[in-house]
């Protein structure tokens, strides 16, 4: 997400670094660039007239004219602005009712039924709590069918009751949570292809007699600057409480992110960032403005180790790089937990300086780390402890266990002898990142 717009800031911000001082003159040239990059990132026209105008104002403002580094200056503007767009603060979900009801909505094909099971599991894992599904979109049985699936999938209950009456349903799914001492009650309604009467009539029905906790519009961020009027139009008649933005990870341009929190003052609380079923994050509005800005996110990603990683193997792990007896069954448990995380593709954008490492760009093949635990899995006990043994002939054993070659089995050793050295150097202190 924000590729695109992140790398137009960049050229921008390249100009401004050759100016000792700024003026009216330059100044037009690089918020040229400026409003290109929102333009082209599918920011809404008028507010990139607004955000441009402020960070002309203030670019000329007596702060930038009696500094000694208008470049840094003008990032911080820059950073100020963009801050200002999407919120400034993070909005939190609400935690501290008991049940407490979350109603999403949305459009028919916004990913409403998936982004319930992501935030399901995201209630489990974050706060430890303990959600049900309730099924309410009844006109589509299908639709249920996938919450049950998804349910299932997370070893989280599901309640329905079929094609009935979506009030009775939410009624009884309230009883159902208070007998089994659940915490979330998430409710999943009924879509359409566009607003309508039908639509918020339903929708209010469920609003005016249980009154949610939470009313949470889940928008397909590739529908672009139709973004606003679905949002506007669901808020006219629900008193929206945050938005879900999903295929955020598919969108490079990101620019509903910016128009929509802006032109509707609707908070935007999660985002969508893969397919799976952990895919969904809290929406910060200072970590992803560090992200367009290339300065990568240091806490999002510490986050994500945490949430996978357990202490004490990380402690076993340390030692035994520490005492050199660090093996392959050990570098296997550590493609596990990074494979929990997501894709390491994703990983390395959050580094800050990963465009300046050409880490921004690499692609990495799920099928490989598949192949490389094959191989790994092939091996005797004493070989993935002692790969030093691994000749000739027992390579050819691996390769044809796994379905590889040796040629791929060498590779593979070649790789865990490059990574052994790596930490090695890190524990050593004799490896410097380059930022």
């Amino acid at each position: 997400m924000f590729e695109n717009l992140s790398d137009r800031l960049e050229s921008a911000m390249h100009k401004i670094k050759g100016y000792a001082t700024i003026t009216e003159d330059n100044i037009s040239d690089v918020l040229r660039e400026v409003r290109l990059a929102l333009l082209e990132a599918d920011v809404n026209y008028k507010v990139v007239k607004e955000f441009t105008n402020n960070v002309k104002e203030k670019a000329l403002g007596e702060e930038v004219r009696k500094s000694l580094k208008p470049s840094e200056v003008f990032l911080k503007i820059l950073k100020d602005e963009l801050l200002s767009l999407l919120g400034t603060d993070k909005v939190s979900i609400e935690t501290s009712k008991n049940p407490t009801i979350l109603m999403l909505i949305g459009l028919q094909g916004s990913g409403k039924t998936t982004t319930i099971g992501k935030l399901g599991n995201f209630l489990r894992k974050k706060y430890n709590k303990k959600p049900l599904f309730v099924a309410c979109d009844v006109y589509r049985p299908a639709a249920i069918d996938q919450l049950k699936t998804i349910g299932k999938s997370l070893n989280i209950p599901v309640y329905e009751e079929g094609l009935k009456n979506p009030n009775d349903i939410v009624r009884n799914s309230i009883d159902y949570a208070k007998e089994n001492n659940l915490d979330y009650i998430l409710i999943d309604t009924a879509g359409r292809l566009h607003i309508d009467e039908n639509l918020m009539n339903e929708l209010e029905s469920l609003k005016n007699e249980f009154n949610p906790h939470e009313i949470l519009l889940v928008l397909d961020s590739m529908i672009g600057q139709d973004a606003i009027n679905v949002i506007e139009g669901f808020n006219e008649k629900l008193p929206l409480t945050g938005t879900i933005l999903t295929k955020l990870d598919g969108d490079t341009r990101g620019g509903v992110a910016l128009s929509a929190r802006h032109l509707t003052n609707v908070p935007i609380k999660f985002i969508g960032t893969s397919e799976k079923l952990d895919g969904l994050e809290e929406f910060d509005p200072k970590r992803m403005v560090d992200r367009i800005l290339g300065m990568g996110d240091i806490l999002s990603l510490v986050e994500k180790v945490e949430s996978v990683i357990d202490e004490d193997e990380v402690e076993n792990t340390y030692k035994k790089m520490k005492n050199g007896k660090f093996d392959l069954e050990d570098f296997l448990v550590q493609f596990k937990q990074i494979k929990k995380m997501g894709s390491i593709e994703s990983l390395l954008k959050l580094l800050p300086g990963a465009k300046k490492m050409g880490l921004n760009n690499i692609n990495i093949d799920p099928k490989d780390i598949a192949r490389i635990e094959a191989m790994i899995l092939s091996m005797t006990t004493e070989e993935r402890r002692n790969p030093a043994i691994i000749k000739a002939n027992r390579k050819i054993r691996i390769a044809k266990g796994s379905g590889r070659t040796v040629q791929d089995v060498n590779k593979l050793l070649t790789q865990f002898e490059q990574s052994k050295k790596m930490m090695k150097m890190f524990n050593n202190g004799s490896f410097k990142l380059p930022f």
